[in-house]
């Protein structure tokens, strides 16, 4: 009863004489400090949506222009052309205001909507200017005088230090191709996976979409564009992610990786205590708008409305649809371990916890002998296994009472993380630590996560750590900003003592975390062992292999003039041939951010060019028939995926007009068959923000990236990362049950294809090294 004690402010007592009213100093002393940190909040959050408001110019250019016309006013000229006079006609003020102040009231009102007037215009300008993509089709290193100037002019209408949403406002929205562009790009793209006759049948499908049924949905979603601010984001997020009713483990949510060969320290609550103290700064300068918003080439802005919902943010599940839940500035967060449930606060007396006091109370935790309640171990489950039930369930038994109140704590969390008692993590002497490591990243033992958060961070009991996203709410490359951001701070910024633990003093006097409390009936607790075996037998299905290849990297691969993505693209379609001969619809995922809420686009990677060199390279062709055709073949997939950046890919415009179609219950067979489309191979290059590490001093402090769950029941997806200059990673995944597949014989054909490609491109390479070296650190580490 102590924890129920600390949670109120006042006890009451009603005796004969009264009510005896004891007031709880402490409490009231947290509910007026929080009272004030979530005031200091709402100001800093209207200063900010002020000057993003006002940007690209800024509050104080105001009274420039007051002041300048003004000035020009007391030179007896007349800038408003007769304006001033018009405004104070009509301006409704008492008999007591001399002429003169309504004058200087006229003209500070007139300098407000001119100023008000050039903001608008500056926005427009450089919202046109922003809609200007030719720069991407430009070759690196050769700029055209076009571009310069347009870059100039974007620097210059782009205002002075940014804050992470003001260029919001100026983004373009996201285009929508016409309709003849993307059945052509559509019919290319399936040409090298179709037979002459099946081609046939898909064009005279085509056609007759083009020239009937498309036209009428391509009106329909120009209706669309117009009146929203992203024609696809909307409907992405909510058919694609929120309305499966399968579940989120392992099909949709994905992982990240802690380094792979340093561990900082191998105290789990010393890292848990730096790293969570990192987090929350970085939610504190999310909160501030003090992140820098992304910039492509340093001038190009990318749209940061993801970030909005990165914390204090649950997927809640329904019945029919999921929804995404955001609740305001959560100062705790929601602790799963052994079985049991905790809220642990990190902000005490309005000021958050330094790294030592959070170990502090991790280790509180961690030596907590305390039993689970009835059927509180493997609650997690329910989050882990179908939609439906989870809804239900959430619906009968969670609705009310203690449960309600210990529920809400998880969901309305800041975030959520685990204690695991497992070591994990990769060890020299054990090639297979990786994939275990990954496995347990991706979904745990199925219970001991909760998928619904907008991330959960595990600890190991040897001090690594990971994180699992729920995808809805985000893509991966959001996330690893965040994630990177974690990593940098806490083994560069905060560090550990001699002993392994995290730096200062500990104030002992700070309350014990919450144990949160349950009631689940047997009933409950039938439909957890349900969910549990849904998740457990997807989880036991999933193969996974994670390595990093060390031959070369993109330093060399830039050398050859090609692009590594297209490099690394050309050889995983290589493996998939040699895997399984034969090609296959191939999903790579590009971003769309260049435009206002714009999320991704697919670039289908398995093209006309990219099969014509395969085929001449397993032919047996010249080498030098083989490499024009794989310059070919890499340049074609340059050329797609910036028409996918670009706004003018395939799946986006195709998958909101089936969806448009649905809404006008017409049926069309070319979207039903483009729909069914099979994705046998998907991959997505995880990001790496290079600005965060140091890895020419530091080439130790690598990752292997992230990954996800296989796609298709008969396919691999695959997660790659370009690791500084002379690193590949690769997390492979695909399903047990099939005989077709094997996620490390698809890594080593991987491995030979990225061999053979160098090899292809620089005759004269020297033998690869056949085993994983550790990077060497520098002596002055």
């Amino acid at each position: 009863m102590a924890e129920a004690h600390q949670a109120v402010a006042f006890q009451f007592t009603v005796t004969r004489e009264g009510i005896d009213l004891q007031l709880s100093h402490q409490a009231l002393t947290e509910i007026y400090l929080s009272g004030v940190r979530s005031w200091k909040k709402r100001i800093i959050g209207l200063k900010n949506s002020v000057i993003t408001g006002v940007y690209p110019a800024s509050p104080s250019s105001w009274l420039f222009v007051v002041i300048a016309i003004l000035a020009t006013m007391y030179t007896r000229s007349d800038p408003s052309m007769g304006l001033i006079a018009k405004i104070q006609e009509h301006l409704p003020v008492s008999q007591s205001m001399s002429t003169q102040c309504q004058t200087l009231v006229s003209a500070v009102l007139f300098s407000t909507m001119l100023w008000l007037l050039l903001i608008f215009t500056m926005r427009m300008c450089l919202k046109k200017l922003l809609s200007y993509h030719r720069w991407m089709f430009e070759k690196h290193g050769k700029m055209s005088n076009t571009t310069k100037v347009w870059v100039a002019l974007v620097r210059i209408f782009s205002g002075r230090k940014p804050l992470l949403y003001s260029y919001q406002g100026s983004l373009p929205n996201l285009p929508v191709p016409a309709i003849k562009d993307t059945v052509k790009r559509h019919l290319e793209s399936v040409r090298p996976l179709m037979d002459d006759r099946q081609y046939e049948h898909m064009t005279k499908l085509a056609a007759e979409f083009e020239s009937s049924l498309g036209n009428r949905l391509q009106w329909y979603l120009k209706l669309k564009a117009l009146w929203s601010t992203n024609y696809v984001s909307d409907w992405w997020e909510e058919y694609v992610y929120l309305r499966g009713r399968g579940p989120i483990m392992v099909n949709s949510n994905y992982f990240g990786m802690d380094f792979m060969y340093v561990t900082p320290t191998p105290i789990q609550a010393a890292r848990a205590g730096n790293s969570l103290h990192a987090f929350f700064l970085y939610r504190r300068k999310l909160n501030k708008e003090e992140l820098k918003p992304l910039l492509l080439r340093s001038a190009v802005p990318c749209c940061s409305y993801q970030f909005e919902r990165m914390f204090d943010t649950c997927r809640i599940p329904g019945t029919l649809t999921d929804t995404v839940q955001h609740w305001q500035d959560s100062d705790y967060i929601a602790v799963y371990h052994r079985g049991r449930y905790f809220r642990l606060r990190v902000y005490q007396a309005g000021r958050l916890l330094s790294p030592r006091e959070i170990e502090f109370q991790i280790q509180r935790i961690l030596d907590d002998t305390s039993p689970p309640s009835k059927g509180e171990a493997k609650l997690g489950a329910l989050t882990a296994g179908d939609r439906i039930p989870w809804a239900k369930a959430r619906v009968k038994y969670f609705s009310s009472g203690v449960n309600k109140r210990s529920l809400d704590c998880i969901e309305k969390a800041s975030f959520f993380v685990s204690l695991d008692d497992d070591d994990d993590g990769v060890t020299a002497d054990d090639p297979a630590s990786l994939d275990s490591y990954a496995k347990s990243l991706l979904h745990g033992k199925c219970y001991d996560r909760w998928f619904d958060k907008s991330f959960t961070i595990i600890y190991f009991k040897n001090g690594k750590m990971g994180i699992n996203a729920e995808h809805s709410w985000a893509d991966a490359p959001v996330v690893s900003h965040l994630w990177q951001h974690a990593l940098s701070t806490d083994c560069f910024q905060l560090g550990y003592n001699a002993e392994g633990h995290c730096k200062g003093e500990v104030d002992s006097s700070l309350p014990r975390p919450q144990k949160l409390n349950w009631e689940i009936p047997p009933e409950c607790e039938e439909q957890i062992t349900q969910s549990l075996a849904v998740a457990q037998a997807l989880a036991d299905d999933v193969d996974l292999h994670v390595f990093s290849f060390q031959d070369f990297g993109k330093g060399k691969v830039k050398k050859c003039r090609v692009s590594p993505d297209a490099f690394i693209q050309m050889a995983l379609q290589l493996a998939y041939y040699r895997d399984q001969r034969r090609f296959c619809l191939t999903y790579e995922a590009s971003m769309t951010r260049l435009f206002r809420e714009g999320r991704t686009e697919t670039v289908r990677s398995c093209s006309n060019e990219s099969s014509a060199f395969i085929r001449a390279l397993e032919g047996g062709e010249a080498a030098h028939v083989c490499r024009r055709l794989f310059h070919e073949a890499a340049e074609q997939h340059q050329h797609l995926y910036r028409l996918a950046m670009t706004g003018a890919g395939i799946d986006r415009h195709l998958f909101c007009l089936y969806v448009m179609s649905k809404y006008l219950g017409v049926e069309s067979p070319f979207l039903k068959e483009v729909q069914s489309e099979p994705w046998q191979l998907s991959t997505s290059q995880s990001p790496m923000h290079v600005e965060m590490f140091d890895l020419v001093n530091h080439p130790e402090y690598v990752s292997c990236g992230g990954g996800f769950g296989p796609v298709a029941d008969d396919g691999y997806g695959v997660s790659y990362s370009v690791l500084g200059e002379n690193i590949l990673s690769f997390n492979i995944a695909c399903k047990l049950s099939c005989t077709d597949t094997s996620a490390h014989a698809f890594g080593a054909q991987i491995r030979k294809a990225l061999r053979d490609l160098l090899q292809l491109l620089i005759p004269n390479q020297t033998e690869f090294k056949t085993e994983e070296k550790r990077p060497e650190a520098k002596k002055d580490l």
